[in-house]
């Protein structure tokens, strides 16, 4: 099975433990009804996740918990129960081993902190520190922080259309050097996570030579983000020309809807790791046709 198989088969499990967070989630449950065996299935997963099923679960369910402490006025107890810790006792020592406090402190502490942060993001909408909003009609579209939806951590990056009207598309991104990576293979990849995209969303990286000429490119298209969905890993891996000068990467949305991206992750893989790269020539005949018009 190709490593896009394998992609595609974890994308459909982290969509099921999304939607199970508060069930029962054993190893033997998952790798059923991803169709492999248990240790298949779980060298599978931590090759494409970078970490044991066991850890992924346990770290969304406390990144949801933490937040339910904050968003909520449910009893720690009952936030533990839900997230199959068997005991607070149980659920207030791994929670000191991740944030260093007790659920009660944390609580006390973050509150105060996530409301004065919301007063600065409704009075000061800008985009994140070290990105850039721009596009074809960014003025349809807006970006910023979001501490109520995260995978991972207190604080998310989203952006949205302003209404169902928007035109174009818009992208949050950066631009570095290509210096340290020329020569190699090179994956992007998020945690994205969508609600109601009526058009189009995902990742995109490209590759540039000083002259502005495109040296390689992907943006997703050939496999887009849609619709309304949980938090899932999508990634774009390009190999960077050693004449390149730019890489370019981020996240796009064109048309109505809201996405919000985490765990981002840029690193170097192997050429076990396929490239993404939409190949123009890709979707061309071998021969021409109808030449005649009567086909």
């Amino acid at each position: 099975m190709s490593y896009q198989e394998h992609e595609k088969t974890i994308q459909e499990t982290l969509n099921y433990i999304e939607q199970h967070l508060k069930d029962d989630l054993p190893l033997q449950t998952l790798a059923k009804h991803a169709g492999y065996s248990r240790f298949h299935f779980h060298r599978m997963f931590k090759r494409v996740i970078k970490k044991s099923v066991v850890d992924y679960i346990r770290e969304r369910r406390m990144t949801q918990a933490a937040k339910d402490l904050i968003h909520t006025d449910q009893r720690a107890i009952d936030i533990a129960l839900q997230y199959r810790f068997g005991s607070q006792e149980s659920f207030t020592r791994a929670f000191k081993k991740i944030y260093d406090m007790s659920p009660a402190r944390y609580r006390r502490l973050l509150r105060n902190v996530i409301d004065k942060e919301e007063t600065n993001m409704a009075a000061n909408k800008n985009t994140p520190t070290g990105w850039i909003m721009t596009g074809e009609t960014p003025s349809d579209y807006e970006t910023g922080l979001d501490n109520r939806v995260v995978h991972s951590g207190t604080i998310s990056a989203y952006l949205k259309s302003k209404d169902e009207k928007a035109r174009g598309f818009a992208t949050l991104m950066q631009q570095i050097k290509s210096d340290r990576y020329r020569g190699e293979r090179l994956q992007f990849s998020a945690f994205v996570k969508s609600e109601d995209v009526k058009g189009s969303a995902g990742l995109w990286m490209r590759i540039d030579h000083s002259s502005g000429e495109v040296l390689a490119f992907d943006n997703m298209m050939n496999r887009p983000i849609t619709g309304t969905n949980g938090w899932n890993h999508f990634s774009v891996v390009l190999d960077v020309p050693v004449k390149s000068e730019v890489i370019a990467f981020g996240i796009l949305l064109h048309g109505q809807g809201h996405i919000w991206m985490d765990e981002l992750s840029f690193k170097t893989v192997d050429e076990s790791v396929p490239v993404t790269e939409q190949n123009a020539v890709d979707d061309l005949e071998d021969e021409p046709v109808n030449l005649n018009f009567e086909g």
